[in-house]
């Protein structure tokens, strides 16, 4: 098992590490050429991170301790800005743009905190799949049966596997249709996704910023409670476990369970199972709303139009540079007239309330983070077959973020057996509760 924050933390106050000596290591991780550092990190910041963490080092010394992650590695995903170096958000369109002038807000808190940055994660070119494969830097291979070169799951793909390898402690990636969340789910990680509103997105390169939302990758839910807080600015006490016995759980009894592979299937039902048996009443609930997202969505959605307003210009010039997978998912966009775009905002806005009044009275929802296990990137050689992987796996993630909601993924998989994502979620505003309740979750899930 990864360690955690805290075992981390402890090991340093008790001086049984460094931050120096962590960061080494991680950095001889990332530079091992027989690993994934080449397709997992754009950039590697050696230097600024060995200096980070001795001064982390003289700090402790002196009693001084910043935060729960002081003086740990951690990665960013290579959408946020950092002063003096163009933010390319994986691709190489933008290469030779402007340099960002200041650090995005999050890469500042993390800063502020102690937090040892030792580089910029690879992602899905411009953050537009849930797959994580990208043609200009190679994709990180799945730390699950690598040998046979399965996907990471996306965008956030090389921020999950410099957690799964060690090359940081945690990353900080962003979710737009479960792009913390998928990566979490298929590596075997816990990915958080806040409520959008609560960690600012000023310096992060957007997607859809009515979607867009920033959350870590780590390994536990308590970690990622941890990073939330200092993402967020949020002072409070971090939340503490839930009792289990008397939650209610809505499993949704629409579209969410449909085409679940075997593996899958099993590991979700045994979770079910062993929160049952714990005293969680797991309740059934249609959610007709479900349904109708397709339809809602049909002249193309919220992230097309997004993207098509903020990429026109850079489509006209460099074009030719962009995946041609993304291109044409950006393109949809360009069709979409300001009524589509007004039309489908009150719609978002009459689904939101609906789906809100339906799940009132359960403390989440329970559902497969994906319905499959990471294919391999064989398997999406084709068109046809990585459009349509692309749409299933994003599928249930992608409820949450139209309700503008918060949610958890966490792994339900038996040890040793292929990763799977077990998913929280609550509507907006609830992330707080939503992290208590996972943290009960996990532990329920984790006794053998």
């Amino acid at each position: 098992m990864l360690p955690t924050l805290a075992e981390l933390r402890s090991a340093l106050n008790e001086g049984r590490a460094t931050s120096l000596k962590l960061t080494n290591a991680a950095l001889a991780r990332i530079a091992d050429p027989a690993g994934e550092g080449v397709r997992v990190f754009t950039k590697v910041y050696s230097g600024q991170a060995r200096a980070a963490a001795q001064a982390s080092d003289l700090m402790r010394g002196a009693g001084i301790a910043r935060s729960a992650i002081d003086g740990l590695p951690v990665s960013i995903k290579d959408l946020f800005d950092v002063a003096g170096e163009t933010t390319l958000a994986g691709s190489v369109a933008l290469q030779g743009a402007p340099a960002a002038k200041e650090h995005a807000v999050i890469v500042r808190r993390l800063l502020a905190a102690g937090a040892v940055i030792v580089g910029r994660t690879n992602m899905t070119e411009f953050a537009y799949s849930g797959l994580g494969l990208n043609p200009h830097y190679g994709t990180p291979l799945n730390p699950w049966d690598r040998a046979t070169g399965r996907i990471p799951g996306g965008s956030s793909s090389g921020a999950a596997v410099s957690v799964t390898d060690n090359m940081a402690v945690a990353a900080i990636g962003t979710d737009t249709g479960g792009s913390v969340r998928i990566p979490a789910a298929l590596c075997g990680l816990t990915g958080f996704k806040p409520t959008a509103r609560r960690v600012p997105l000023t310096g992060a390169l957007p997607l859809a910023t009515r979607l867009d939302s920033i959350g870590p990758l780590a390994a536990s839910v308590a970690c990622c409670a941890q990073l939330d807080a200092i993402l967020a600015g949020d002072d409070a006490p971090l939340p503490t476990p839930a009792r289990l016995r008397g939650m209610r759980l809505a499993l949704p009894a629409t579209i969410v369970q449909d085409g679940m592979d075997t593996r899958v299937a099993a590991a979700f039902t045994a979770a079910v199972s062993r929160l049952s048996a714990a005293g969680v009443l797991v309740e059934d609930l249609p959610i007709p709303e479900f349904d109708e997202l397709a339809s809602i969505n049909a002249t193309g959605g919220l992230s097309s139009a997004e993207a098509w307003t903020w990429h026109r210009d850079l489509i006209k010039r460099a074009g030719d540079s962009y995946d041609p997978r993304v291109l044409s998912r950006i393109q949809r966009g360009e069709t979409m007239s300001a009524a589509d775009l007004l039309e489908l905002l009150q719609a978002r806005q009459r689904w939101i309330a609906a789906v809100e009044q339906r799940i009132a009275g359960y403390d989440a929802l329970l559902m497969p983070t994906v319905p499959m296990v990471a294919p391999t990137l064989a398997e999406l050689a084709d068109d046809k077959a990585y459009y349509r992987t692309n749409a299933l796996i994003l599928r249930n993630p992608t409820f949450i973020n139209f309700l503008d909601g918060c949610a958890l993924s966490l792994p339900c998989h038996a040890p040793g057996e292929a990763p799977v994502g077990l998913m929280l979620a609550a509507a907006g505003g609830r992330d707080r509760d939503l992290l208590s309740l996972g943290m009960a979750v996990e532990a329920c899930l984790r006794v053998q």
